[in-house]
């Protein structure tokens, strides 16, 4: 027969407390290296497909609690361009509204101020009407042929000091695509990051087992 001793040393409410706090921390550095994954594995892929670092970088993420510790510990990973991450992790058909082109600017339109180019704000910024070019079985386009627009037209032009209002530019017998039209545009599927995400999440009791045991 074998008999069994049993001796608890302390106080069972101080180990249990210091357990609890043990786990507390387990739980929440777990949750700061899965967000920091995630975030990482993220940004490498919408890099990775060619969606540029600007795109990337807009994928953020935090730990909860922010400060201290917890064992219901939790993480969240955003992107501050939900709809274009979005339509890259699902792909999606993006059609011009009632009926009308989406127009696509080329390099040699240049880029809006902080927001996409159009053509309306392209005709502001340069003082100069595009011109309609519509070709059977083949995208429309637009073309700037160099001519000022209708009006008493003047445009904003960058100098030392400042700006200043002047003339806009005009040139004759040639012509430059400035945007492409389309009925709609096609993005295929280039992302899989619920799927990361799921995997990474797949190693998170092991990562709380061995913070607690550290």
């Amino acid at each position: 027969m074998l008999d069994l001793k049993i001796e608890v040393r302390g106080s069972v409410n101080e180990i249990l407390t210091s357990e609890r706090h043990a786990g507390a921390r387990a739980a929440k550095q777990a949750m700061v290296g899965f967000a920091q994954g995630v975030k990482t594995d993220w940004r490498g892929q919408v890099v990775g497909a060619g969606l540029g670092t600007r795109l990337g970088n807009s994928i953020r993420s935090q730990a909860y609690p922010q400060a201290g510790n917890s064992l219901n510990a939790a993480a969240l990973v955003w992107t501050r361009a939900s709809k274009i991450v979005a339509a890259f992790e699902e792909g999606a058909v993006i059609r011009a509204q009632n009926g009308f082109w989406l127009a696509i600017p080329t390099q040699a339109a240049g880029r809006g101020r902080g927001q996409k180019l159009t053509p309306g704000m392209w005709e502001s910024k340069n003082g100069r009407e595009l011109d309609f070019v519509y070709r059977p079985g083949r995208p429309a386009l637009l073309v700037d042929v160099g001519r000022k627009a209708k009006g008493n037209v003047m445009v904003r032009r960058r100098v030392r000091g400042g700006h200043k209002l002047s003339e806009p530019r005009t040139f004759r017998n040639r012509s430059v695509v400035m945007f492409i039209l389309v009925p709609q545009v096609t993005l295929r599927k280039r992302l899989n990051l619920y799927a990361s995400a799921l995997r990474l999440a797949g190693g998170m009791p092991q990562r709380i087992v061995n913070g607690w045991k550290s």
